[in-house]
């Protein structure tokens, strides 16, 4: 069974990746250097970064990683990384705000731990833009580097040359890339600086978060609306620029509403995986699904699924910490250790068992949503099959409805709530349960007493089951709606013994009477206390606990009752018509009480 639920899960998982693979995957690595320590600090990029990342998480990017000042090895790592998440990506963007140099044509990005006294400290204590170029490279569909650190460099001044005729150029240099449908995006042109500006964010970047996310609006146009933005809040000082090139058609950081709802999958799409999802069932394989389908109806459904396995998942470590206690506490018990550690071990246990209860009323309440949430599934989707084969009647109904009340069946929106049950209607309903299969007598009042407990552990002996006493469960109910009929024998008060399906009263003779035991003994002549015991109980009369002793005679004109008229004469006793009682074992009639009852119990075997 393992192997079999191993490979449906794997089937599911390739299943929900081929769905994915239809939807436009999209990336975004976003880095912000501020506190350099060899220089003073930037005041902009730490909340650019925090910026640009949120635009990224509201335009729905399936991965995004925000880092703050990072030092050499962690923005090769950050970078390395990256481009192991470009591979299976159609759109990669990388946005970099921090300082950068420019340094004999080449440009490079400068982390937070760089000291560059001279000039060749460039190559060994910066990150070339190049390597954020061939991290973006195995997108499908588009690359884009955004780079907001055109800034003055406080570095060049007291870097020294090693090679005089070597350059340092002002902001950075141009770039052209080599592969396609690449675009590298300066905050300012090539040779030019780029302000931080006078509020909490850089002018490039807050142009960038306003244009870039409009849906379906073609990149160079957004680029375009930047630039006209930023010479705006520059007084025309600072021009960005974009390098590279794109195809002919459109092509949009976030796709338009129309495009997006095309690529959705269609609804018998989604249930088909929701019912693989459920055959599996666990939390892997729900959280695939919500990964593929994050909205909609089956996603409440899904969600609901997760929160039972999350349920579960925490009763059985209740318990089995509770489980431990136990034997923790039995254990210094058996070894006789001393009595604070007993009573700490007890405490322990208490603490545990109360932690297992409330997990499994957990459970309950939650397994009660998820079942009422099924069962409007299965009303929702007969529905919605029933709409489909007769489409003329289905328009009839609709014609008749309101146009406020208006239910899109197809849609799968189930027409009414069912409520979850509560814990007190599943005990209730357990209660009923259980004293129809003759379990329980009290009141089924929603109150799990001792004495509720009490009928599961004879439901548990009479059914061979194992259920929890503490506590109802929907499982419990199940296996109670399984029985057909009574399996617990029959309980009757003090006085009455069972008969069949009835109570029938008992009845002592002579000096006699009957003891809290149900017992027929002897009283003494002084004080009447009980000096004799019998054995066994006699049962004389019949009567249902609910009723008045039934005064009837025998076919044979006995005043005594017929049930014991049988027993009565196979051990030789006799009727005494004035009390209407069987004698046996004096005044002349045969038998003992002994074999009567002994009788009367094969009589009683025979009945059922």
């Amino acid at each position: 069974m393992g192997a079999l639920r191993l490979l449906a899960w794997l089937f599911i998982a390739a299943w929900l990746g081929c769905g994915s693979a239809l939807a436009e995957r999209r990336v975004a690595l976003v880095i912000g250097n501020s506190a350099y320590k060899s220089v003073p600090r930037l005041a902009n990029p730490a909340n650019d970064a925090t910026l640009v990342g949120g635009m990224f998480k509201k335009a729905g990017f399936d991965w995004i990683d925000i880092k703050a000042d990072l030092n050499a090895t962690e923005m090769r790592k950050a970078l390395r990384d990256f481009g192991g998440r470009t591979r299976d990506a159609d759109v990669a963007v990388i946005y970099y705000a921090g300082h950068g140099i420019e340094l004999d044509g080449t440009n490079y990005l400068i982390p937070t731990d760089a000291t560059l006294e001279t000039d060749s400290d460039v190559l060994d204590e910066t990150v070339a833009l190049d390597r954020a170029l061939f991290a973006v490279e195995p997108a499908k569909q588009l690359r884009l580097v955004i780079l907001d650190a055109c800034r003055d460099n406080p570095f060049a001044k007291s870097m020294k040359r090693t090679v005089a005729a070597r350059a340092i150029g002002r902001g950075l240099a141009k770039v052209e890339p080599t592969s396609p449908n690449t675009m590298i995006a300066f905050a300012a042109k090539a040779g030019s600086t780029a302000s931080d500006g006078g509020s909490r964010n850089s002018p490039f970047a807050a142009a960038i978060v306003e244009r870039l996310p409009t849906p379906g609006l073609d990149l160079r146009k957004a680029f375009g609306f930047v630039r006209d933005d930023v010479l705006k809040n520059t007084g025309y000082k600072q021009e960005p620029y974009v390098y590279g090139s794109l195809g002919g058609e459109d092509v949009s950081l976030v796709p338009t509403k129309s495009a997006a709802t095309s690529q959705q999958p269609t609804q018998d799409a989604v249930r088909r995986d929701y019912e693989l999802a459920r055959q599996v069932g666990t939390r892997e394989v729900w959280t695939a699904f919500l990964t593929q389908y994050p909205d909609g109806f089956y996603a409440s459904l899904a969600r609901g699924q997760l929160d039972r396995v999350a349920a579960e998942e925490t009763r059985v470590k209740a318990a089995e910490r509770a489980r431990l206690a136990e034997q923790e506490k039995a254990r210094l018990a058996a070894d006789r250790a001393r009595q604070a550690e007993q009573d700490k071990a007890t405490a322990a246990a208490k603490v545990a068992e109360d932690a297992r209860i409330a997990a499994e009323n957990s459970k309950q309440i939650v397994e009660a949503k998820a079942a009422a949430a099924e069962q409007r599934r299965k009303e929702a989707e007969a529905a919605a099959e029933k709409a489909a084969a007769n489409p003329d009647d289905q328009k009839a109904v609709d014609r008749q409805r309101p146009a406020n009340s208006q239910q899109n069946v197809a849609a799968l929106t189930p027409a009414t709530s069912q409520p979850a049950r509560s814990p007190e209607d599943i005990n209730k309903l357990v209660q009923l349960g259980l004293r129809r299969v003759g379990c329980f007598t009290g009141p089924a009042e929603g109150e799990w007493s001792s004495s509720s407990q009490q009928s599961v552990l004879r439901f548990n002996k009479s059914a061979g089951t194992k259920f929890d006493d503490k506590l109802a469960s929907l499982d419990l109910l199940e296996a109670i709606k399984a029985r057909q009929g009574r399996i617990c024998p029959q309980l009757c008060e003090h006085g009455f013994t069972a008969v069949d399906d009835r109570c029938v009263r008992l009845t002592c003779h002579g000096t006699e009477v009957l003891n809290e035991k149900g017992q027929c003994v002897s009283r003494t002549r002084d004080d009447g206390t009980a000096a004799r015991k019998k054995e066994g109980t006699l049962a004389a009369r019949p009567e249902p606990t609910t009723s008045k002793p039934t005064e009837g005679r025998s076919p044979g004109g006995n005043r005594c009752v017929s049930i014991s008229q049988r027993c009565a004469l196979e051990i030789g006793g006799r009727c005494d018509q004035a009390s209407g009682k069987w004698e046996y074992g004096r005044n002349g009639a045969g038998g003992s009480t002994e074999s009567f009852n002994a009788c009367l119990g094969r009589l009683m075997a025979g009945r059922k």
